[in-house]
């Protein structure tokens, strides 16, 4: 039981839940290891959830945010080309809405180029909120899906997060309505700090779930299970490398037996 605990607390699922999964297992009886795997199962019930497109005309905006290195543009350009994978003929926009680094506005770039997305862009230091204005006028007219990359300097977190907001005070005054998704890109390296970033991004934003990157390394990603129970934040997609095929919808079966491999 020990040795489950341990495992459970390095796959980052945090100590109080590792905890109470044991816990629990010691009342229940039978092979530790499966009773562990179905416990951490259903208490990821509801936790799984996949993007839904409007059919009204109206775009699609997803709002996509995260701290600097976390793999947000990149998260953006996999979603975009999934769905372009799906659907072939959708039109794509992307918001360049991370005014503050040179780096991510070409980055985008050419992740547009590449997928057939139009580009929506300002000068580096313009108003990102000034950016996702544009950005609505242009999903507007095509129609299909907005993403907005936006930045994620964390040093500066009131100011950010003020940024964030009025981003998302941009969409709801151009469209009536709140951004379609607000989903938080979280890189699974980060561990037990993930809850912190989930909670202030959800505080500013109200987020509508999460995408958790580079789980291609060591990190297991269990951070989740935490995030889930406290927030009650569905995880949308999980990205195991750089390339768009990188990204998979989450199953909880499937990340339930990854966290106990290897």
């Amino acid at each position: 039981m020990e040795e489950l605990e341990e495992a459970l607390i390095a796959a980052d699922v945090g100590a109080r839940v590792a905890t109470e999964l044991v816990e629990s297992l010691a009342a229940a009886g039978g092979a530790p290891l499966d009773a562990l795997k179905q416990g951490i199962k259903a208490r990821l019930a509801g936790a799984e959830r996949r993007l839904a497109l409007r059919t009204d005309g109206s775009p699609t905006v997803i709002f996509v945010a995260g701290v600097n290195g976390s793999g947000k543009a990149t998260t953006v350009a996999k979603i975009a080309a999934r769905l372009r994978a799906e659907t072939p003929e959708i039109p794509i926009t992307f918001a360049a809405a991370d005014t503050f680094r040179a780096a991510a506005i070409e980055q985008l770039g050419v992740w547009a180029e590449r997928i057939g997305a139009d580009i929506i862009k300002h000068r580096i230091g313009a108003d990102p909120a000034a950016v996702v204005f544009d950005a609505i006028d242009h999903a507007v007219k095509t129609g299909g899906v907005l993403l907005i990359d936006t930045a994620g300097r964390l040093h500066t977190k009131h100011n950010l997060m003020e940024e964030l907001k009025k981003i998302e005070r941009t969409v709801q005054k151009k469209l009536g309505r709140p951004s379609d998704e607000r989903l938080l890109v979280l890189d699974a390296t980060t561990g037990q700090n993930g809850i912190s970033q989930a909670r202030l991004f959800h505080d500013a934003i109200d987020l509508s779930g999460i995408v958790l990157t580079k789980l291609d390394g060591t990190a297991k990603g269990g951070v989740v299970l935490a995030i889930w129970e406290e927030l009650k934040l569905p995880i949308l997609y999980i990205g195991v490398g750089e390339q768009p095929e990188d990204l998979h919808e989450f199953s909880a079966e499937q990340f339930v037996e990854a966290l106990f491999s290897g």
